[in-house]
């Protein structure tokens, strides 16, 4: 219910009391949360259609829709308790008296844009891709890729834009032919979703790029909630990287967790969230003494099997989780187990709405034979490449082909 979510009143109450809108760092100044909370929030009420977008200039302003439908709270303190319930359950459309225009203050119209979101034509998207399957053009699993795609076009970040970071504030990967898909690299301090099927090469993806780093001096940590660290270490090991002297060195730190540890702590994390808890409640704890540069997780969805039944929960801890590394400054990699052909690229839907960037790993059959590939669905702040890219697994790991497009037949509408 709203009148449980006390942060949420808070976005409710302030959007209202600004009638000409506010930016996002406007609202995270005046509540004092995180960038990817406020997000989460907004994206509740935008869709739920109570909070609407304008542009103006270079800035998004998210005001109040004074034409939407009234809280239970609202009707509440306006009616009685009594009254509302009844009103409430026979589902009564209550109209809510508009603001006299002269009371709203005018901004300048010729630089306002109304942002609308385009609805996703699934009947014509599924036509268009029967007809290229007819005439051979693609095959079934292409097919398949290609309505995923289609459906988080219009929600995900795929427009082409240029980023106003300099060169030094991005990071490269050190993955042959990855950092080919990127104008300069990914932002500092990102939090990316490495999402894909089993199989498809999440981990050795996070471990060659901690290897990488660790051998240029980074501090890096892996926090496996399934595997042990021997095993990742003789993974490792198998592609010929020598793992230990950089252990040795501490510039590695590889470590294994209990996934049903970090519940411990959860019911703190929901007082703290709620507001009736004033110390902070870390989701995860350092070494000591080691503060990285760059964090690998393995896996979110080893974290959520920890959540069973406990949706709100698991919600809550991701975006302290997300809000954790967004203050730490690192960046970081957390690993999602999706299908092969993913609809979507995390537990729960939301996780790759809070990150700033989602790779996706495939690995597809064709026949008798699977074909990997790799594919940058989504990363704020940087310029890079659209498209799925062939990737192979090789006995010295992660190689990616920038230029050897899969599905290069496959042409948005």
């Amino acid at each position: 219910m709203i009148e449980k979510d006390k942060t949420r009143i808070t976005i409710e109450d302030l959007l209202k009391s600004h009638t000409e809108g506010l930016t996002i760092q406007e609202i995270m100044n005046s509540i004092g949360l995180a960038r990817h909370t406020v997000l989460s929030r907004l994206h509740q009420l935008v869709g739920e259609g109570k909070v609407k977008i304008r542009q103006i200039n270079m800035a998004k302003l998210h005001y109040w829709d004074t034409n939407a439908p009234p809280s239970e709270k609202e009707i509440t303190e306006v009616l009685g308790k009594g009254v509302s319930k009844k009103i409430i359950e026979q589902k009564e459309e209550i109209k809510v008296q508009p603001i006299m225009k002269e009371n709203i203050k005018q901004l300048p119209s010729k630089n306002i844009v109304e942002i609308k979101h385009p609805k996703v034509n699934m009947i014509e998207i599924k036509r268009q891709i029967q007809d290229q399957l007819q005439t051979g053009k693609i095959n079934k699993e292409q097919g398949q890729l290609l309505e995923q795609r289609k459906q988080f076009e219009h929600i995900l970040d795929k427009s082409k834009h240029k980023s106003r970071r300099k060169p030094d504030e991005y990071i490269k990967i050190g993955i042959p032919g990855f950092d080919e898909l990127f104008e300069f690299g990914i932002p500092k301090g990102s939090a990316v979703l490495l999402a894909g099927g089993a199989g498809s090469g999440k981990t050795i993806f996070g471990l060659q790029t901690l290897y990488n780093h660790a051998l240029d001096g980074d501090k890096c940590f892996y926090m496996s909630f399934e595997e042990s660290e021997e095993r990742l270490i003789h993974h490792m090991e198998d592609f010929g990287w020598d793992v230990k002297e950089l252990i040795n060195k501490g510039n590695l730190i590889i470590k294994r967790f209990n996934p049903f540890d970090i519940t411990r702590n959860v019911d703190a994390m929901l007082l703290k969230a709620k507001g009736e808890l004033l110390i902070d409640v870390e989701p995860i704890i350092f070494p000591k003494n080691f503060k990285p540069n760059i964090t690998v997780v393995d896996s979110l969805t080893a974290i959520a099997s920890a959540f069973i039944e406990k949706e709100d929960s698991y919600r809550v801890y991701t975006e302290q989780l997300f809000r954790f590394f967004e203050k730490a400054g690192a960046n970081s990699f957390l690993i999602t187990e999706t299908e092969q052909v993913p609809t979507i690229f995390s537990k729960s839907g939301v996780e790759e709405f809070l990150a700033d960037g989602v790779i996706v790993l495939y690995n597809i059959k064709k026949g008798n034979i699977r074909e990997n590939a790799i594919e940058v669905l989504k990363m704020r702040g940087a310029d890079h490449e659209k498209k799925i890219v062939a990737m192979q697994i090789t006995d010295n790991g992660i190689v990616v082909y920038p230029e050897q497009e899969l599905f290069e037949d496959i042409k948005s509408e």
